[in-house]
């Protein structure tokens, strides 16, 4: 099976993303990320478009990367300027890489009423560019921007700008610039070409507009293409890119090709999040192959197919891309999701037992009253803990008051007191925050710090709060979900209650009881 070489644009397409904003540290680490799982070409920017970029590849002339190849991204030359004069090119071949990335238009309207010059002027700037990047001994890489488009509207015009490029000594990269070409017409648009020009190896660029860049990769790489581009999670303008996360697992996994990143491919799932982390993007539960979802199991049918047969439910083994299985405790699940996390705690569970049969009524009731333990999985284990030993708590609540104030000087302070009973000694403590359940967490956290020293290393990094029936307006009853944090791992817990306070203590006792128990030794 031949060999498909991944292009990743995450650096330069996907820090077009509405939302992200890379600094150079940011695009450094990225890089040399890239580099460790092992894609062939990393597109780090336009350098001559601002000093950040150009910073980028003037770092790596001085520190290279030990796999992969570095690619500046510029554009054909100015229609005023003469390619060798062109500061655009001029900046690519200062980027010190062995290839370089031009964009060229292919699309008559794109010459026309962009570039504002003759259809012959855009073939010679084409050539021309190229020319001169290829007597500097960069090899070049030619976007042929909206290519499909430009096809479909004028298909002998498209092809000549291809076909000029391919003799000046580029690889041709056919681009679905505005993201609207359907898989089939992909796929007949290649053929035709490469019957009409001979050209065998070649590249695909896809954005996402309508929902099929990946599709469009795939059906291209069936037909020939030996060249992907895309990013990470599918970040990109608009709708994104095509999305190498799906692309590398569908490659490699379904279609059998070979691919330099072969041997990371188990990394795959941690590497998507390193991206959404340093992207400052919450990373997609439902995300295909690496999505914490991706791989959970939530109804009863499933669930029990799945004990019995992985595949039953599962198109590849979670185990391959880095991500695990998981089974959701609901009031869907029925009793085998409780068996299987009874197993994780170490309790031995028949799942025709009276005590399985009595879990599972309970969190049916306790689901029907708010609560939801498939997103606060601490609180549920802490529910196992109760129900399988004599569980003594930690401490005992006698009282807590929070009070709210707004001051003359325009101020809101918020004060909670708290009385609560730790191995037999009373403690009555107050303390301030910013907000009441921040005052509420304090005042618990100050009366048990000198006898539960491991919370000075825990945080809350989250706090959701759900009106669960909004007919009955402010009396409604509401779901506080609360996720915690320490060195090791992260845990969510939950508290339900007409009372937002109440709600938000009881989900903040399930935190830090989970907290100290899981620290106890068993």
């Amino acid at each position: 099976m031949k060999k498909i070489f991944i292009y990743d644009t995450t650096l330069r397409d996907g820090s077009q993303t509405e939302g992200i904003s890379y600094s150079l540290k940011d695009k450094i680490n990225i890089a040399k990320k890239l580099d460790e799982f092992g894609i062939d070409f990393i597109e780090g920017g336009w350098p001559y478009s601002n000093p950040k970029d150009k910073d980028f590849f003037d770092y790596f002339k001085k520190h290279p990367l030990r796999r992969s190849k570095l690619v500046p991204f510029g554009s054909t030359a100015h229609p005023a300027n003469p390619a060798h004069r062109d500061k655009n090119l001029i900046a690519l071949v200062g980027a010190g890489t062995e290839y370089a990335t031009i964009f060229g238009k292919s699309w008559d309207l794109q010459v026309k009423d962009v570039l504002r010059i003759s259809l012959e002027d855009n073939l010679r700037l084409i050539a021309d560019s190229i020319g001169f990047l290829r007597k500097k001994n960069r090899k070049v890489f030619f976007d042929a921007e909206h290519f499909f488009t430009g096809y479909q509207r004028n298909c002998r015009y498209a092809v000549q700008t291809i076909e000029t490029a391919a003799r000046a000594g580029a690889t041709i990269v056919f681009c679905d610039t505005n993201g609207g070409t359907l898989p089939w017409e992909i796929k007949d648009i290649v053929n035709r070409v490469r019957r009409e020009t001979g050209i065998e190896n070649f590249g695909l660029h896809c954005h996402n507009d309508s929902g099929m860049a990946t599709a469009n990769s795939l059906i291209a790489v069936a037909d020939g293409c030996n060249h992907i581009q895309g990013t990470f999670n599918g970040y990109g303008e608009r709708c994104g890119n095509a999305d190498l996360v799906s692309i590398v697992s569908i490659l490699k996994l379904k279609m059998g090709y070979d691919l330099s990143c072969d041997k990371k491919l188990n990394q795959l799932t941690e590497f998507s999040h390193y991206v959404s982390e340093v992207s400052n993007v919450a990373h997609a539960d439902n995300h295909p192959f690496v999505g914490r979802s991706a791989f959970a199991h939530k109804g009863g049918v499933h669930i029990d197919a799945m004990l019995k047969n992985h595949l039953a439910y599962e198109h590849v083994s979670p185990e391959l891309i880095g991500n695990k299985r998981r089974y959701i405790v609901s009031e869907l699940a029925g009793k085998s999701s409780i068996v299987i996390k009874a197993k994780e705690l170490e309790y031995e569970l028949d799942k025709k037992s009276e005590r399985a049969k009595k879990l599972h009524k309970l969190i049916q009731e306790l689901e029907s009253q708010g609560y939801q333990f498939e997103a606060a999985e601490a609180s549920f284990k802490l529910l196992l803990e109760r129900e399988f030993r004599k569980y003594k708590k930690f401490f005992d609540l006698l009282g807590f008051r929070v009070i709210i104030e707004k001051r003359d000087d325009g101020r809101l302070i918020s004060e909670a007191t708290i009385k609560i009973r730790v191995k037999g000694v009373l403690h009555h403590t107050a303390a301030e925050g910013d907000g009441p359940v921040n005052a509420l967490d304090n005042a618990l956290r100050k009366a048990l710090r000198n006898f539960y020293p491991a919370l000075a290393k825990m945080k809350l990094v989250d706090f959701k709060v759900r009106v669960l029936d909004a007919q009955i307006g402010t009396a409604a009853k509401v779901r506080v979900l609360i996720e915690s944090q320490d060195e090791k791992e992260s845990w969510s817990t939950v508290g339900v209650s007409e009372n937002i306070i109440e709600a938000s203590y009881n989900a903040l006792v399930d935190s830090i009881e989970y907290k100290l128990l899981k620290d106890k030794p068993r």
